[in-house]
């Protein structure tokens, strides 16, 4: 079959990129192949074929998909005629919330999960985890049944939301350390705790972000382990022993390193250090220059190193929508014009309104290189964190990235491939 031209249509575009960046539609080669319903993204089908330059190298490739996977990968017979770049889609392991709708909402609906689903995709994520936050653990484990039933009811949701993150309520109630979470329904975590979410999520991928501290804390690790479930360390002032002691247990991440702790710590001895000191824990980043200083967010890469550190939103409800106030669970939380969300009145922070596209070109701002070099850590790492192919190679999901550039180097437009379906 011979290639066909495709001009794909405006709506799904991503509704802001960084400053200075325009839009025009992208233009790539692609077979027609088997078409279904279109939804709010655009054009479908699930067989094709593109080219563009690979993110990594540089090289134009030819990719190929049949019935949502990748079938072939090769060099391409000469480079896209526009400024076409293939990377994998962007992977977020902490979403609260976005484009105006509240995950913690015990009323939420199928249609607003899964238009919040779709802004973050045409923001270059095809796949994350749905966070909730500390709640009392009848209302919190309630909340998680429900979200896991109105995925249920959407092909689109049972990819998109590719698992689980619970951020509390196993955290520190110390101030500062506690964040915004409630630290009058704050939990020691237990072996039993932890049976029943893997109970209650079967054989979804979950994350579970906790204090290491916390009395029952390392027999949990221990136990959500031996459950298949990924710990997280974080909201935490434990000590260096202690985040050993839980490294040796099975936790793996740390949640947003750099938040969750106090505005002011002591120079000798805090929890940045104690993290950067340790070995074995794969570090969560908010690219965003608001929650992580450009200069930290440097020095823990000169540190760590690119292969143990992932980037993240911490999305909330605002992420994607206008300045204004929106709700965060119990909390009403304020947005301004610079983005940054807080408790009204104060200066604390809580979540954030990034959305992925930027976090990416924040990033690279932040560390003077390329998008194609911070791609991974909002990609690749995550996925890897959480043990699942990410790349694109024959075998993987066809689930991919789309960039055209324009004359300025600037992001012209923005399109992501979710199993073979645009």
């Amino acid at each position: 079959m011979q290639p066909t031209r495709v001009r794909f249509p405006a709506r799904g575009l991503p509704a802001r990129v960084e400053e200075g960046s325009g839009f025009r539609n992208p233009i790539f080669m692609a077979n027609p192949g088997k078409t279904g319903e279109g939804d709010a993204a655009g054009y479908a089908m699930n067989s094709g074929d593109i080219i563009g330059r690979d993110y990594a190298s540089g090289q134009p490739i030819r990719l190929r998909w049949q019935d949502g996977r990748i079938t072939h990968r090769e060099p391409a017979p000469a480079p896209p005629t526009e400024d076409v770049w293939l990377a994998p889609s962007l992977v977020d392991l902490q979403v609260n919330g976005y484009a105006g709708v509240d995950f913690q909402d015990d009323h939420l609906s199928l249609d607003a999960l899964a238009a919040a689903t779709r802004q973050l995709r045409a923001a270059g994520c095809g796949r994350y985890l749905l966070t909730l936050i500390t709640d009392e653990w009848p209302r919190l484990t309630a909340r998680l049944r429900r979200l896991r039933s109105l995925r249920a009811q959407s092909p689109e949701l049972q990819h998109a939301i590719a698992g689980w993150h619970l951020e509390g309520p196993f955290l520190s109630p110390e101030p500062g350390f506690r964040g915004a979470h409630d630290p009058t329904v704050m939990l020691d975590p237990t072996p039993a705790h932890i049976e029943e979410l893997r109970a209650i999520v079967e054989r979804d991928p979950l994350l579970v972000t906790l204090a290491p501290e916390r009395t029952g804390a390392l027999e949990a690790i221990h136990r959500a382990v031996e459950c298949g479930i990924k710990i997280s360390l974080g909201h935490t002032n434990a000590s260096a022993e202690i985040l050993r002691q839980a490294v040796q247990a099975g936790a793996t991440g740390f949640t947003h390193l750099g938040n969750g702790c106090p505005r002011d710590l002591d120079r000798h001895d805090n929890i940045l250090w104690r993290v950067l000191e340790s070995e074995g824990l794969t570090v969560g980043l908010i690219a965003d220059r608001i929650h992580v200083s450009p200069s930290l967010f440097r020095l823990v890469h000169w540190v760590l190193g690119p292969h143990a550190i992932y980037y993240t939103t911490d999305a909330m409800s605002a992420a994607g929508a206008p300045p204004g106030r929106y709700r965060l669970r119990h909390l009403e939380l304020e947005v301004g014009a610079d983005q940054i969300v807080r408790l009204p009145g104060t200066p604390n922070f809580a979540g954030s309104a990034l959305r992925p596209i930027d976090g990416i070109f924040r990033a690279a701002a932040m560390l003077k290189c390329s998008w194609r070099e911070v791609w991974p850590r909002f990609s690749l790492t995550p996925s890897a964190l959480l043990g699942w192919p990410g790349d694109l190679q024959p075998g993987a999901e066809a689930t991919f990235c789309v960039l055209q550039f324009d004359a300025r180097d600037q992001l012209a437009s923005l399109r992501v491939c979710c199993q073979g379906t645009f």
